[in-house]
């Protein structure tokens, strides 16, 4: 054992870069190593939110396939657009799946109702608060206007009209339109099988009484809400202290049941940070460090081939890198269109001091001023152990390495971390 142990205390030699990869560059590498799974299944539609589709879905036939009434009022026969003063005679109605069953003479009408079939014969519905009805009389009494207020057989779809393109991940609003036009189930990508090994002796869990110099372990919490959130519930969780043999049979475990291997910890080069230089050990470390604050000591690599990330051990690191580097490997993994936070223009609301000299991810809240203004409130510390800067977070602001501390009404980019819910 000692011997091992000093074999991997002597891979922890820096072998890379003193400041790291670029966020970008990091994540431009790590999507061109990974491939779509490509390990689909059939689902029912209602449990298919959030994932994404394996192939191009098509209408099943016109939608929705007769022509229908937009407005409670009268199905009148023929075309033209009547006058105030014109009269009809009312001949029956139409319901919502109890259509009129002959088609309109001259001079016929039938009451209608939204939604239901727009009988033969006409080609106009008077929307019932411009006509007066006595007995069986219809007439109209205020000029009707151009619209016909009649839904095409097809508004919402034609046959074999293209609905949702492959790759495209499912929303409300996908999955509204899918059900309306009679989809009932789904070839949807796989997921990725997520291992997440959480690592260090200080580490208690929630309720359990603290000795000295211990905590309460947050980063499986944390990540595994957040990937829940977005969409990739974590498979398997291992909490592991900081020795090798241990955490050389974690890693070997989650490697051979798991798509992925995520780590938080263990990956700078303290005397007991051993996940680095097991990694090389097991698989390959492809690169070490991220240009970034949080979020410096990041591995990426892969253990007996399945993709590796080591994010690091302060929680607010950890999610922040999760969602700029995990998130997309896991969206190319699943063979989905990538998907990145939505970016937009705010100026600080109040100055900001911070140090120049790497790239940095604030935690802010976002304040809409009267005249629409988009600004940025800062709010306590940002450092990347506090969790509570995350709490209310709404942007990600993104500040320029070479800027140092920052002037009240700087404009600067900022990522929205708020999920839309369509």
């Amino acid at each position: 054992m000692a011997a091992g142990t000093d074999k991997l205390q002597a891979m922890t030699a820096e072998p890379f870069g003193r400041e790291g990869l670029p966020l970008e560059q990091a994540r431009r590498q790590i999507l061109e190593a990974l491939q779509p799974l490509g390990r689909n299944e059939v689902l029912p539609l209602e449990q298919a939110l959030g994932r994404t589709t394996a192939s191009p879905v098509q209408a099943l036939a016109a939608v929705p396939g007769f022509r229908a009434s937009i407005m409670d009022g009268y199905a009148i026969a023929g075309a033209e657009q009547p006058e105030p003063g014109a009269r009809w005679h009312l001949v029956g109605a139409s319901a919502a799946g109890a259509p009129y069953g002959a088609k309109l003479a001259a001079g016929e009408a039938v009451r209608i109702l939204t939604g239901a079939v727009v009988p033969e014969g006409s080609e106009r519905v008077l929307p019932q608060e411009l006509v007066a009805v006595a007995g069986d009389q219809l007439e109209l009494v205020k000029s009707c206007g151009p619209n016909p207020w009649i839904r095409s057989p097809q508004e919402e779809a034609a046959p074999g009209q293209e609905l949702v393109a492959a790759g495209q991940r499912l929303g409300v609003a996908e999955l509204g339109r899918l059900a309306s036009c009679g989809v009932q189930e789904l070839e949807l990508t796989g997921r990725a099988r997520i291992g997440l090994l959480i690592s260090g002796d200080e580490l208690l869990p929630p309720g359990a009484e603290r000795g000295p110099g211990q905590i309460w372990e947050s980063n499986s919490a944390l990540l595994s809400a957040l990937l829940q959130r977005l969409g990739y519930p974590v498979t398997k969780q291992l909490v592991v202290a900081d020795a090798p043999e241990p955490l050389r049979e974690a890693l070997q475990e989650l490697a051979a049941t798991c798509d992925v291997v995520v780590s938080t910890g263990g990956v700078s080069a303290g005397a007991s940070d051993w996940i680095r230089p097991l990694v090389e050990e097991l698989g390959q470390v492809r690169f070490w460090k991220l240009f970034l604050k949080p979020g410096r000591p990041l591995a990426w690599g892969q253990v007996a081939g399945v993709p590796f990330f080591g994010l690091p051990g302060n929680p607010v690191a950890a999610a922040i890198t999760a969602l700029q580097l995990l998130w997309p490997a896991l969206q190319r993994l699943e063979g989905a269109e990538q998907e990145l936070l939505p970016r937009l223009k705010v100026r600080l609301e109040a100055p900001l001091r911070r140090g120049a000299g790497r790239p940095e991810l604030a935690r802010a809240r976002l304040a809409v001023a009267a005249d629409g203004g988009l600004w940025a409130r800062v709010e306590g510390s940002q450092a990347s152990s506090r969790i509570g800067s995350l709490q209310g977070a709404d942007l990600l602001l993104e500040i320029p390495a070479e800027l140092g501390s920052l002037e009240a009404g700087t404009e600067l980019w900022a990522q929205l971390l708020r999920l839309p819910l369509l």
